[in-house]
């Protein structure tokens, strides 16, 4: 259903121009809300995930790229723009001309998440990354895209954190939030690290600490049901999460460094131990 746009104060213009993420997020409130994929990757990567559109926004030029998006919803509205319009949201370079708005999907509970993965995994080996406090939405993507890339089976995300479906963290993990399975858990100190313990996991949390072990530690390779845990940008972890897990784990450094950025030490700590 292809409709011209002159008017980006349109009302049916809100969920692209208007709303926030939170807005976004409890648009059907106390039903689950709405997301914006950007980019024609991105969103093929969500249909392709099994997500719902809710309408399109796409600039007159990439119309006919566009096409395959919408092709399957005939009945979904495809609101169509000039290049000058689409630039005032969020930049050309960032959407490549294509917004998506599309339907959010109901998490699984993060005990029922594991079962799911206990039944699929390969004799009984499993790898999970959890997030707790990273609230820069650039970090959560690429931590995603990183776990998604490196073998991890599944992402556990505590409710502290950046929402995954945020535009940002969608755009910079490049859709890989839609190929990698994901849920909320609570904090570790919690309840959360109960959980984890309950179905055989070993928690081993990413910290600078004196009894830290190294990455490299055969004591982690061990475990067939293993879950990094990855904290907050600067601070890092809190002592009741570090004392709550199993181990305190660091990435050895050279030249006086002391870490690492959480995205890119995550994809180390995966690529190690997943």
């Amino acid at each position: 259903m292809l409709i011209e746009v002159k008017d980006l104060a349109a009302e049916e213009m809100q969920v692209f121009v208007e709303l926030n993420e939170v807005q976004l997020a409890r648009f059907y409130e106390p039903k689950t809300g709405l997301f914006i994929a950007e980019s024609d990757k991105v969103a093929y990567r969500a249909l392709e995930a099994g997500f719902k559109p809710h309408s399109y926004l796409i600039e007159d030029k990439k119309l006919e790229r566009a096409r395959p998006l919408f092709a399957d919803f005939p009945d979904v509205p495809v609101y169509v723009a000039k290049h000058d319009n689409i630039t005032t949201i969020t930049g050309y370079n960032l959407t490549g001309g294509i917004l998506v708005a599309m339907y959010r999907e109901e998490k699984p509970a993060a005990a029922m998440l594991i079962k799911e993965l206990a039944r699929d995994a390969s004799a009984g080996r499993l790898r999970i990354a959890v997030m707790e406090g990273i609230v820069n939405p650039a970090n959560v993507g690429a931590i995603i895209r990183s776990t998604a890339a490196l073998n991890t089976d599944a992402v556990f995300v505590t409710t502290d954190c950046a929402d995954p479906l945020y535009r940002r963290a969608i755009r910079v993990g490049m859709g890989c939030v839609f190929q990698i399975p994901w849920t909320y858990i609570p904090p570790l100190a919690e309840g959360g690290i109960d959980i984890l313990k309950a179905y055989g996991f070993a928690v081993a949390a990413m910290a600078l600490t004196d009894d830290a072990l190294s990455i490299r530690d055969e004591r982690l390779h061990a475990h067939d049901r293993l879950a990094l845990v990855f904290g907050a940008e600067g601070e890092g972890l809190r002592p009741e999460t570090i004392a709550a897990c199993d181990y305190a784990v660091k990435i050895p450094m050279s030249h006086g460094v002391d870490s690492l950025n959480v995205a890119a030490a995550s994809a180390v700590a995966i690529w190690e131990l997943c």
